[in-house]
């Protein structure tokens, strides 16, 4: 019976030593080695984990960053839109990079189906989330590419940079937003994009996505886009296409010149913090330009001609 017991321990030793040396030599084989680097970069980043750089989370990223950077010698085309330019160049310092600034962008809401624009026709009655309505109907005011307003854009935001305006019914964005692009997923009809800040945070930009035709697009909104093209035809930096009913503006080659605002005849493009529009100077009346005469100022003037006449013949 001993015999048994002291084989039995000898044997599931031996088994798991060779079992050890096997997985070591494995572990040898496969094993990973991590740059230093990458703790330092993740450091260096803010923690939002908000998937807006385009990675899972912020460990990923600063793996992508310091494996990129080996690759190409840089980190171009890399973003942290929660930590912005200033993070940027905290991790191009541990890399040993120089990085180009990103121009800043925000969140843009491009719909302006109001309550008044874009008056309700049909009661909504189900989950409240624009996933399930955006599903079951065109919405209640029949627009199938307006806002739902029911807010899934507002529950994505990690940053409560994104509200719904109870008077309008429409989503707005303020200044906490990051650009981290939750919110452009969220929405199942993809109105929200992200664009430049712009200059002293002016932007200009279509608020409107339908591609109907006019005159449906302008029964269920009043704001419409109804693609005549007027907007396309005044622009001088070729910023602005059509399609599909559709008028889009380019903002990189955008220049805020705002002539295409003047020119919709619905409305639809939106400007934001632009001063106010100087009102036009009204023709100025030459002072050396003679009035016009009377009707009694000419029958005098014609009696004098015709007692001249007489007096001469």
């Amino acid at each position: 019976m001993n015999d048994v017991i002291i084989f039995s321990f000898i044997s599931l030793s031996a088994i798991g030593i060779a079992a050890a040396v096997i997985l070591y030599f494995i572990a040898q084989k496969f094993k990973v080695i991590e740059d230093p680097k990458i703790d330092l970069v993740a450091d260096a980043l803010p923690g939002a984990n908000c998937g807006g750089c385009g990675f899972p989370g912020c460990r990923n990223f600063a793996e992508a960053c310091v494996k990129t950077g080996k690759n190409q010698g840089n980190i171009d085309g890399l973003n942290c839109p929660v930590g912005g330019g200033e993070t940027m160049s905290s991790v191009a310092a541990i890399l040993g990079f120089e990085v180009t600034e990103a121009d800043p962008l925000i969140a843009v809401v491009r719909c302006s189906g109001t309550k008044t624009n874009a008056p309700k026709k049909v009661n909504y009655d189900g989950p409240e989330t624009c996933s399930f309505a955006h599903s079951l109907s065109s919405g209640e005011s029949g627009c199938p590419y307006g806002c739902l307003g029911l807010g899934d854009c507002v529950k994505a935001c990690a940053f409560d940079a994104i509200f719904i305006n109870d008077e309008t019914g429409l989503p707005e964005v303020n200044e906490k937003c990051v650009a981290c692009g939750a919110c452009v997923d969220a929405c199942p009809r993809n109105i929200i994009e992200l664009r430049k800040k712009g200059k002293k945070d002016r932007r200009i930009f279509v608020s409107c996505i339908n591609k109907e035709k006019g005159a449906p697009a302008k029964k269920n909104c009043a704001v419409a886009c109804i693609g005549c093209g007027k907007c396309v035809k005044t622009c001088p930096f070729e910023a602005i296409t059509l399609e599909n009913n559709l008028a889009y503006i380019d903002f990189e080659k955008c220049k805020l010149c705002r002539k295409c605002v003047e020119v919709c005849p619905t409305n639809a493009i939106h400007e934001l913090n632009f001063p106010p529009r100087k009102p036009k100077p009204e023709k100025a009346v030459s002072e050396n330009k003679p009035e016009p005469k009377t009707i009694a100022d000419k029958t005098e003037t014609e009696a004098k001609v015709l007692k001249i006449n007489k007096e001469g013949n």
